[in-house]
């Protein structure tokens, strides 16, 4: 099955924490961010610590509210007590923070069953006489609990060593409930964004609408969260059941005389030039779209199966390859167009240099699509695609010699076969280390962002029917 990645604990996001910058994903819990300001205040005017009841059910994002504050309060410390580590010891020697304010959380210990009230009780004991202490007097202890039980027991131990002073005034815990539900949706997005190189819901075979459908059944972002990844992963599993025997990706090859690079950038995201669905869909009003338009969920997460991406082809970039690879009956057929067969030697290096060379090596496209392109080569060009729209053939397959022979794909099949039942004919079927790469070759005297959206979407059509996915 596809891999993904959908966090849905806290503690997942953390072992994450050097790949990706999770602060993109965290939103803000404005009510509980106002108790820790409350809280701080009370500490600096009072000159000592405090200790925080935190009660919210499981999955509610407890952990992760606690463990981000400092994303939304400046010079903010978080330390954590997991249930592996000692609570008295490790409390008795923490020295004084140097921070504004020190978080220590008291994790892993949310029911009863953990363990017995007689540790409650000198737990409880501990942070009373830490919070007065010089090291403690800028801390916030906080112990996050989920049940009823223990919960009673913290209040009441509490109230018995500390009184109002340890649990305050007016409330004698804080009720956490995590973000809002209409959150839900928008951190979901975010988060697969974030972890999936920009992928969408939609990709994944899942429309906003029924997104916004399964928060009648999480009362939790952590159940929200962890219902999601269950659906994807029986729609990837769906899928793949289809296409067992079409596992290849399928990629769109933009090669036109205005040299659209601005266009192919508009219709993708992501340093692999990923097709966008949503934007291809906007960018048309072609047909196609209003056939497709009956299958939003299963067109997206073809377009994830298939790693459909949209790669655009300098004019420079073609001449070099088809001047270098063109074989005999090609270069007979360019004299005839009064095109030069003149080779500069360059094809491969160019080739190279490309961003569909980028694509096959899985390097992030960072360069600038377009370079300079004179009015002559632009002419030479548009022969070229003239050749195209009568026998596109013939050029195909020179490009597929010239990713033979620069080592980017192993070997080639031109117009070979797809699906079962209904065939839909590649330009390129290449073979690599990494899998096969399905090329279709779009080549145009001039494009417009439209035409490519539509060309795309007609292709993934074509492919889904292919397999059986579209019906």
């Amino acid at each position: 099955m596809s891999v993904f990645l959908l966090p849905d604990r806290f503690e997942a996001l953390e072992n994450q924490r050097s790949n990706y910058d999770i602060s993109k994903i965290i939103v803000p819990v404005d009510d509980g961010l106002e108790k820790i300001q409350e809280l701080y205040e009370e500490m600096s005017t009072s000159g000592r610590g405090a200790f925080l009841i935190l009660k919210g059910r499981s999955g509610c994002g407890k952990t992760t509210f606690l463990n981000t504050v400092s994303i939304f309060m400046k010079d903010v410390e978080v330390l954590t007590i997991d249930n592996t580590s000692d609570v008295v010891t490790t409390l008795q020697s923490l020295p004084p923070s140097r921070n504004k304010l020190r978080i220590v959380v008291i994790e892993g210990r949310e029911s009863l069953l953990d363990f017995n009230v007689s540790f409650i009780d000198k737990t409880i004991h501990t942070v009373n006489s830490f919070i007065r202490s010089r090291a403690g007097n800028n801390t916030l202890v906080v112990w996050p609990c989920n049940n009823e039980d223990i919960l009673e027991v913290l209040v009441e131990t509490a109230n018995n060593i500390g009184g109002t002073s340890l649990l305050g005034i007016e409330d004698a815990y804080y009720e956490f409930n995590g973000p809002s539900r209409f959150q839900y949706v928008p951190i979901a997005k975010q988060t697969l964004d974030l972890f999936n190189d920009g992928k969408t819901l939609l990709e994944y075979g899942l429309t906003d609408e029924f997104a916004a459908e399964l928060l009648e059944s999480a009362p939790t972002i952590g159940e929200y969260l962890k219902l999601l990844n269950s659906k994807i992963r029986i729609n990837l599993r769906n899928v793949e059941r289809l296409a067992r025997t079409e596992s290849s990706k399928l990629w769109i090859v933009v090669l036109a005389g205005n040299e659209p690079s601005k266009d192919v950038a508009a219709l993708t995201k992501g340093a692999l030039s990923a097709a966008d669905i949503n934007r291809l869909i906007v960018a048309t009003n072609a047909n196609i779209v209003e056939e497709l338009k009956q299958y939003p969920q299963e067109l997206g997460i073809l377009a994830n199966y298939f790693d459909c991406r949209i790669i655009f082809m300098p004019i420079l970039t073609t001449l070099a390859v088809i001047r270098d690879f063109a074989d005999t009956s090609l270069k007979e057929i360019l004299k005839n167009n009064s095109i030069s067969t003149t080779s500069d030697g360059r094809g491969i290096e160019r080739l190279l240099n490309s961003e569909l060379a980028n694509m096959i090596n899985s390097v992030p496209n960072g360069m600038d699509r377009k370079g300079k392109t004179g009015p002559e080569s632009v002419k030479a060009f548009e022969k070229h695609a003239e050749i195209a729209s009568k026998n596109d053939k013939i050029l195909n397959e020179t490009f597929g010699h010239a990713l033979v022979k620069s080592g980017l794909i192993n070997d080639f099949s031109k117009e070979a076969d797809f699906g079962q039942g209904l065939k839909r004919r590649t330009d390129l079927l290449c073979r690599t280390n990494f899998g096969d790469i399905r090329l279709e070759f779009m080549w145009r005297k001039e494009t417009t962002r439209a035409e490519i959206a539509n060309y795309t979407l007609t292709k993934l059509y074509n492919y889904g029917k292919a397999i059986g996915v579209l019906k």
